[in-house]
Formats: structure tokens, sequence, C-alpha cells
């Protein structure tokens, strides 16, 4: 209890310390620029996770390929692939980029795939039935009702790219993850734990995010019906 309470309290002291509100190496410098990787990242990863995952959803053809490239995009590991490119492409946002949108992927893909694969058929007929497109039925019909899966995979993705983003740090970008990076070889724990902290923080708040944007985006009917097991 009193080694919680210490903690807590060096917490308290570096979050409360000036110095670390102003400058290149404050929190509100970090803080941008750990959002603008993650940022960056999450929209390339949406925008190929979500057009392969509705593309193939949609038509049905090419599932087994998407979870191949998935599972396999799932299994790299983000830091041996941020070393690997910047080895070869020398040292800029680029390998950070590409590790943390390798990371983001998967779950936008399999979660947007399944949630318009696992639209009713009948509903599908039946939007058809009326006179819809296949255009139509996709974005009036399919993506509405596979909207709380979407949601889900791009929440996942966004948490993991906020925690995964502090790898930023080890070519030498920035980040929050500087604060940790450079509190282990200085040996102070006070910029480790509050700079772990203050990333902790960032992943609450964006699961509180996208917890009220799926209450006003999603019908309370298909909330529902995805709270069901």
């Amino acid at each position: 209890m009193n080694d919680l309470l210490s903690q807590l309290r060096l917490v308290g002291d570096w979050l409360t310390s000036s110095k670390q509100w102003h400058g290149d190496e404050g929190i509100p410098h970090r803080l941008l620029e750990h959002l603008t990787y993650s940022g960056l990242s999450l929209l390339f990863a949406a925008l190929i996770g979500l057009t392969f995952g509705l593309l193939v959803g949609h038509t049905g053809r090419g599932a087994f390929a998407v979870a191949s490239v998935a599972n396999l995009a799932r299994a790299i590991p983000t830091f041996g692939l941020v070393v690997l490119v910047v080895t070869l492409a020398g040292l800029s946002t680029t390998p950070v980029l590409i590790a943390l949108v390798a990371l983001a992927v998967p779950p936008i893909l399999i979660n947007t795939f399944e949630g318009v694969r696992g639209v009713d058929p009948d509903t599908r007929d039946a939007a058809r039935g009326v006179g819809m497109t296949g255009w139509e039925v996709l974005v009036r019909v399919e993506v509405p009702m596979a909207l709380p899966l979407i949601l889900l995979g791009l929440r996942v993705a966004a948490i993991q790219v906020v925690a995964t983003a502090t790898v930023a740090a080890y070519p030498g970008l920035g980040g929050l993850g500087r604060f940790i990076v450079d509190g282990l070889s200085r040996n102070d724990y006070e910029l480790v734990i509050g700079g772990s902290t203050v990333v902790v923080v960032l992943a609450l708040v964006v699961q509180i995010v996208f917890t009220a944007l799926r209450r006003f985006i999603v019908s309370p009917g298909l909330r529902v019906s995805a709270a069901k097991p």
C-alpha cells in the first residue's frame, strides 16, 4: 500500500509540475505528436480495412484471403517492424506509420467483413425486391446494420494504436513514448510512471469517445441486438 501511495504521489508531482506543460518536451507537445502518429495511422488503416471489409463482405468473394491477410498482419511484431523499416528506409515517421497501420488494419477489416456478412439474407432480398441496386443495398442496409461491429473494430484499432504509438520513441521520434524511453535511459522512474499514466488516460478517453459515438449513431435496436451473446 505504501508503495502504491508513493507511486501515486510521484505521478501527482510529475503531472502538476509546471515544466511538464511547457516547451518541446512538455506533455501538450508530446501529446500532439502522439495524436498525429495515431490519427494518421488510424486513418490509413480505416481506409484499407473498411474498403476491403465492405467489398468482401458484400460480394462474398475473397473471404479466405481477408482472414489470411488479417491473421498474418496480426502476427507481425510492431516493434520489430519499426526497427526493420527504420533500418531499410532511414529515420522518419514512415516506419512508425507502417507498423501502426499493420497493427490497426486486422480488427477493422475483420469486424467490417463479419458485420456485413452477418446481415440477415432475408433483409438483403427484401431490399433488392423493392428495386435497390447492389450499391444501395450496401450503403442503406448492410452498413447501418453492420455499424455496431464496424465501430467495435475501429475502437479496438484506435486503442491499440494509441497504446502502441509509444514505439515511435524507440527509433528517436517523439510522442508520449518519449517520456518512457527517456525515463528508462536515465533511471527516472517518475518520468516513466508519469508518461505511462498519460498513455493510459489517453486510451481511456478514446474508449469513452467511441462509446459515446456508438450511442449517438447506432440505433437503439441494433445496440440491444449487438449486446446479446
